[in-house]
């Protein structure tokens, strides 16, 4: 499966693995994710797309201002991380 932009992504390597973010953006063998906290929207992680699994196609307000391009805070890419966890961590046998 794809990943893509606004697409919700766990690290599979590196020091910050295990942690959740949202794509801002992708090219050929890269991604750029945030989670407004350590990897802010100023200035977000470049990882490689075979070092991230893809968790969610997510379609919260953010998601979808992610995709049409507008500019997103950071306290809004973690509240939709925070919600995500909450609902989705009892489903998948936590994170």
């Amino acid at each position: 499966m794809d990943i893509g932009r606004s697409d919700i992504v766990i690290s599979l390597n590196g020091r910050d693995k295990g942690k959740i973010f949202f794509v801002l953006d992708t090219d050929d063998s890269y991604a750029l994710l945030c989670d407004g906290k350590v990897r802010r929207t100023e200035k977000p992680k470049r990882k490689k797309l075979k070092h991230i699994r893809l968790e969610a196609r997510h379609d919260c307000r953010t998601a979808e201002k992610i995709r049409a391009g507008d500019k997103v805070t950071n306290s809004e890419i973690r509240r939709a991380l925070a919600e995500y966890v909450s609902k989705y961590s009892g489903e998948k046998g936590g994170m």
